[in-house]
């Protein structure tokens, strides 16, 4: 039976008594099941509410959505990697397509995030994807390729990490890649990986999933999962997502 992982990004929503009221319905309702696991992304400030209110269920955890590289120091309103440990993260999100795009960060600074989530034990989840104007114009794998390579480098054999591929044009658009395009970045991305030392590598797709493409998109083989955002932000609709049936 096939690993998948159900990655939920809440962005900017749900406070600490809305995360923990969330937990509350979800966890009441979702039993474990075999070969699954769910991974909550809170904003920070309801990312301590949601490591406690996890338990000590070995089938979920709860991640914080973006680091700093610099352990501490004197960065007013960022927040770094042990303290997200600290506060109960074990996963971080990193170089997701609203930090690239609405906050400027670029390839490097990307690298230098995914180097310390690894330092503070956090399992990276590292995110990459076109524009609507780089597919376009055929650079998708170029870029899909130059993003990883500026992120992993020489660490790729040895991270232990999660890629999710969401297409920018997909994210909150409604819009998303048929099962097939994903299919087929998905395994160029596999391929770059093999190349690197790192075939295991478990590969999410992320861009406006929901219950009415969930299924489809996770009967290709070449998906290990789903990074969801607004599909994520109700607990029974979340529960029902995370029971997709697949063949």
């Amino acid at each position: 039976m096939r690993s998948l992982l159900f990655a939920a990004n809440w962005k900017m929503n749900l406070g600490p008594s809305d995360a923990r009221s969330y937990l509350a319905t979800f966890l009441k309702a979702y039993a474990a099941q075999p070969n699954r696991q769910v991974w909550f992304f809170p904003p920070a400030v309801s990312l301590e509410a949601v490591a406690m209110g996890l338990g000590n269920r070995a089938d979920v955890l709860a991640g914080v959505q973006d680091v700093y590289w610099e352990p501490k120091g004197a960065f007013t309103g960022a927040i770094s990697a042990p303290l997200a440990a600290q506060a109960g993260a074990k996963a971080a999100l990193i170089g997701h397509s609203e930090r690239r795009h609405v906050f400027g960060e670029t390839d490097e600074q990307t690298g230098k995030k995914l180097a310390a989530a690894l330092a503070a034990q956090l399992h990276p989840v590292l995110c990459v994807g076109e524009t609507l104007e780089q597919r376009d114009s055929g650079q998708t794998l170029a870029v899909v390729k130059r993003q990883l390579a500026a992120a992993l480098g020489e660490r790729a054999a040895t991270a232990r990490v999660t890629i999710a591929y969401e297409p920018v044009w997909a994210i909150g658009t409604g819009r998303n890649a048929t099962p097939r395009d994903a299919a087929t970045v998905h395994a160029a991305i596999r391929a770059w990986l093999e190349q690197h030392g790192a075939a295991e590598t478990r590969i999410l797709y992320g861009g406006s999933v929901n219950l009415k493409n969930a299924a489809e998109l996770l009967a290709e083989q070449e998906l290990d999962g789903v990074l969801v955002g607004g599909a994520s932000l109700d607990p029974q609709a979340w529960v029902e997502l995370v029971r997709t049936a697949v063949a």
